[in-house]
């Protein structure tokens, strides 16, 4: 993934990858239907649908003269909404979470906090077995990836932060082991007394405490690294595109814009971007 720096500030860019797509075929043959006029396509697949269907023709379906009509003539772009593409976008971070989520017409599903912390909480389960126990944590967690802002002093800050929370927490809490460690890796806690690399090692290898993140997810910040699969229909990419690969937009969710776009197949992008026309 690419690196680059704003506000004097490392950042990592988003890797965008396109899953799948629908092809223009069934929002065809939507527009078709509205018009009744099956007969006037010059894609013979739609021409015959309504006697003969033939849906892998349908699908395959690269351009139609009648959706550009309808996008760039006459404004009718709900026919458009029965498109649809789906992306996996790794490393963009939760604040663009939260931007992404303003856009009511999508399908998200995003890496979990409460399932995905184990080794965050192991981390810090073990740094209470060291004589530096903030050195220890912060060498794991720069390991594991977890940021989009790469710069290594303002992670220093990052995960000071989040090692300070742990600490009130665990000084909080009696049961605080009960919480963050599996039943069945309770007894490392005795057998690598003393030993934070082994024990950090063995509650690793050892079976996951169930929605851990559920007692911790105050330690995360907008910087927290996610990754996500999220569908649009075309019409809703099209205000996605409008509104994020602008100048007005943060510059996270631009980056991701950007790269959305760029995997985006041509032929969808002319009925969305003036740009592609």
């Amino acid at each position: 993934m690419e690196t680059t720096t704003k506000y004097h500030i490392e950042y990592e860019k988003p890797k965008v990858t396109l899953l799948q797509e629908s092809g223009l075929g069934v929002a065809e043959i939507a527009a078709r239907t509205c018009y009744d006029s099956f007969e006037n396509s010059e894609n013979n697949a739609v021409k015959h649908a309504m006697s003969l269907m033939d849906t892998d023709a349908i699908n395959a379906i690269d351009d139609s003269e009648l959706l550009r009509n309808l996008a760039w003539v006459h404004h009718h772009h709900s026919i458009i909404e029965h498109a649809t593409l789906s992306y996996l976008i790794q490393g963009t971070s939760r604040g663009v979470l939260q931007e992404h989520a303003r856009h009511r017409l999508q399908a998200i599903s995003v890496r979990s906090t409460r399932y995905t912390m184990s080794s965050v909480i192991n981390a810090f389960t073990a740094s209470l077995e060291s004589n530096n126990g903030f050195v220890f944590f912060l060498e794991k967690l720069l390991n594991l990836n977890l940021f989009v802002i790469t710069d290594k002093a303002y992670l220093e800050i990052e995960i000071r932060a989040i090692y300070d929370k742990l600490m009130f927490q665990y000084q909080r809490n009696k049961d605080y082991l009960g919480t963050a460690v599996a039943k069945s890796s309770l007894a490392f806690l005795e057998t690598y007394k003393g030993d934070a690399q082994a024990l950090y090692e063995a509650l690793e290898s050892g079976k996951k405490k169930r929605n851990i993140g559920d007692a911790f997810k105050h330690i995360v910040s907008d910087n927290w690294r996610v990754d996500m699969v999220v569908t649009f229909n075309i019409r809703s990419l099209k205000n996605y595109f409008d509104l994020r690969d602008s100048g007005a937009a943060w510059f996270q969710i631009q980056w991701l814009a950007k790269e959305m776009k760029k995997v985006t197949p041509l032929k969808y992008l002319k009925l969305i971007d003036k740009n592609y026309k």
